[in-house]
């Protein structure tokens, strides 16, 4: 019951993921910058930071009795992940909703499910999965195989990007993704699902908070919200540096109170945007309550949202127009990374 709690949690969680930027296309006349650190304002800092305060008893005490480089382990892994996040907004720029979320979190997937694990085997704390016992155990094994299965996925939803590249005029591209760029949304999106693995290493870098909320009395369901609380610092750290120097070079201060926008729709907008992106991670923390975070914690909740966001994508029409064979191949990368995630459950079940 445990188990099917765990996956419920992360169904929920990548759901939200799935769907945090369809808001975002509501809004007019603004600026990535300015809609992207808007959202980001309630994701990384209101949101985090009301959640604790309702679900962690002292969640604030917690952080400032947590010793220096626990905390600041976690920040930076924030702010690591903050970079990973500032350029997923630009890959789901130029690539849209359903490709950019395929082939970032499809190396998000295969990275944050790995790194853990050998951590682990580096500092020697003793807890959790370790990499060598996943290369000495069979269930170790049967995970490695299946995140192997994920990186070939990306490799195929990859070549779907590129089919799709030269099936579609520019103005055709346009019509699902107004900045359609598959040189610059496959740049940003390797950097990106690198980094954005990082907020997987925060959460194993914060743990001591997670387990001093419940020694506090705190639910174990929600012993993650604390720690959300510092990698969400430093993820805004990053992004607000970042979308303030493309303000001023883009000249796009002025968007924050444009006369001739829908101001209050696009704070809306950009805040709904925000609140749900938390609630990823949100859910997130409960589904790794129940499952632990091990490989196939990380990379289920990843499966959920590349499904999720491939069912936005096409609804959105970001592949009409292609070919019926480039359309044939993106379903194909999307059913081979799920091959994965099955491929990993059976592994964590060993």
């Amino acid at each position: 019951m445990q188990a099917v709690l765990g996956v419920i949690f992360h169904f929920i969680g990548g759901f939200a993921s799935g769907s945090f930027y369809i808001p975002f296309k509501r809004v007019k006349g603004w600026a990535w910058e300015t809609y992207w650190i808007v959202g980001g304002v309630f994701s990384w800092l209101l949101a985090p930071l009301v959640a604790a305060w309702l679900t962690v008893p002292n969640f604030m005490g917690i952080i400032s009795g947590t010793d220096a480089s626990t905390v600041f382990w976690t920040y930076l892994m924030g702010l690591l992940w903050g970079i990973g996040g500032l350029t997923f907004g630009l890959g789901m720029r130029y690539l849209g909703v359903s490709l950019g979320q395929t082939f970032i979190l499809g190396f998000s997937s295969a990275f944050g499910a790995l790194v853990p694990p050998i951590y682990r085997d580096l500092v020697g704390n003793g807890t959790g999965e370790t990499f060598t016992g996943m290369l000495n155990s069979t269930g170790g094994q049967v995970v490695l195989v299946g995140i192997l299965i994920c990186l070939v996925g990306i490799a195929v939803s990859g070549r779907a990007g590129m089919m799709k590249e030269k099936d579609l005029t520019t103005e055709e591209k346009a019509v699902g993704v107004k900045e359609f760029d598959i040189k610059k949304g496959f740049t940003v999106g390797i950097i990106s699902g690198i980094l954005s693995a990082c907020f997987n290493y925060g959460i194993e870098a914060g743990k001591p908070m997670a387990l001093e909320a419940v020694q506090n009395g705190g639910n174990p369901l929600f012993q993650n919200n604390v720690t959300f609380v510092v990698i969400l610092w430093g993820g805004l750290t990053t992004n607000f540096i970042w979308c303030m120097i493309l303000n001023a070079r883009n000249k796009t201060f002025g968007d924050y109170a444009k006369p001739n926008t829908p101001l209050l729709r696009n704070y809306l907008f950009s805040a709904l945007a925000g609140v749900t992106w938390f609630m990823q991670f949100f859910f997130y923390g409960m589904g790794e309550s129940k499952l632990g975070n091990g490989a196939s914690s990380w990379i289920l909740h990843m499966a959920f949202i590349i499904l999720i966001s491939n069912v936005w994508g096409i609804a959105l029409g970001e592949w009409k127009g292609v070919q019926g064979k480039t359309f044939r191949t993106i379903l194909a990368g999307v059913a081979v990374i799920m091959v994965s995630i099955i491929v990993v459950g059976i592994g964590n079940s060993l």
